[in-house]
């Protein structure tokens, strides 16, 4: 019995120790598709300039948009209406630029939400419709053509004495409001071999890719060529195109690594640190100043019967207050949470903190990246 004990125990310990092992890796893993971008797989940006019509009294002011003057006398003039050189007044037209992401892959007839925004002063966009508007991309050509009612978020309510304006009522969406009219010609089965972009550059994470990749497949496949790009290379005896490729290995689980960085955001005191963050053991020490300013002027009356005015003397009260300038040693860390449980004991606002962190990294003893936003 004890020999079957003896040649159990360690087996029942390597397991142990494996399932511990692979579950604080799968904890801290990511699936390859979370963590990349592929080449050729992307949205691509577009814009238009229109009108919105049918503002209940809202619209642009024409004496002061001329664009928008201009612009609705080119569009009666297309719908045979000559209006040049007759004085338009209307208050039921704006002039908006319309912005929309042409998804990948997207095909000719179907549709795509749209934004609009106010170009002039109009003051609200509510119950305005966008007529016929060219989408166009960065070559200049038409991808997609757009129209619709506008969908506000915001409202903008006034009377003679008061306005409430809640939201933002000059801009607004159109749900499924552009219709496709070009495609983008890219083959992505076509293609022999494509790049896969990491969303956060990292030479591990690269590596750890390609290594995962070639693994699953059997061949080596992937190769890193930079801390961003890893290759693909469809194997030859490969059953299936690159996008077979694609689906087999974008929900693989790899170890992800990244580098120790410290963001600060200086403007709202936010400090967010990496979990690689390391300090060694330094002593601090963190003086806070209070000044206060007190104004007491004195009025000082004239003789009687000297005819004199009363003066107004000024007396300023200054009182300087320094507390906490003792000083505090943080230890040297391993863990972040030891980290931060060193800095916290200086028992200093976040302000503060980011002062002592900049002067930290000065002296050598913070290991890690400070990026102030």
């Amino acid at each position: 019995m004890r020999r079957v004990v003896r040649q159990i125990l360690p087996a029942l310990i390597a397991l142990i120790l494996t399932l511990t092992l692979g579950t604080q890796a799968f904890a801290a893993a990511a699936r390859i598709k979370d963590i990349v971008n592929i080449e050729g797989v992307r949205d691509n940006q577009l814009v238009g300039y229109g009108l919105v019509v049918g503002l209940n009294g809202t619209g642009d002011s024409l004496n002061n948009s001329p664009f928008t003057k201009q612009s609705l006398q080119a569009m009666l003039e297309r719908l045979g209406v000559n209006t040049r050189g007759e004085t338009v007044r209307t208050a039921n037209v704006a002039a908006v630029m319309v912005t929309a992401n042409l998804p990948a892959f997207a095909t000719q007839g179907s549709r795509m939400d749209v934004s609009v925004s106010a170009l002039g002063d109009a003051d609200s966009l509510q119950g305005g419709t966008l007529l016929v508007t060219p989408l166009l991309g960065a070559d200049g050509e038409v991808y997609a053509i757009a129209q619709g009612s506008v969908l506000i978020n915001g409202f903008s309510v006034s009377g003679e004495a008061a306005t409430i304006i809640s939201g933002v009522p000059t801009t607004g969406r159109i749900s499924s409001g552009a219709l496709i009219e070009r495609e983008i010609d890219f083959k992505l089965g076509a293609q022999r071999s494509l790049r896969l972009a990491l969303r956060n550059p990292d030479l591990t994470t690269a590596r750890r890719i390609a290594l995962g990749i070639n693994d699953f497949i059997g061949t080596a496949t992937a190769v890193p060529e930079d801390p961003a790009t890893v290759r693909v290379t469809l194997p030859r005896n490969f059953n299936g195109n690159i996008v077979d490729l694609l689906t087999d290995i974008e929900q693989l689980v790899v170890q992800t690594d990244l580098p120790a960085k410290i963001v600060i955001d200086e403007n709202s005191g936010i400090i967010v640190m990496g979990k690689d963050v390391r300090v060694a053991t330094v002593a601090v020490a963190q003086s806070n100043l209070t000044v206060t300013i007190a104004e007491t002027p004195e009025a000082v009356q004239p003789e009687p019967l000297s005819l004199g005015e009363t003066v107004i003397l000024p007396r300023t009260d200054l009182n300087v207050e320094s507390a906490g300038s003792n000083l505090a040693l943080v230890p040297e860390s391993v863990t972040l949470q030891e980290l931060v449980d060193g800095l916290n004991a200086l028992g200093i606002a976040p302000r503060d903190l980011i002062a002592i962190l900049q002067a930290i990294k000065s002296a050598g003893a913070l290991q890690a990246e400070i990026e102030v936003l």
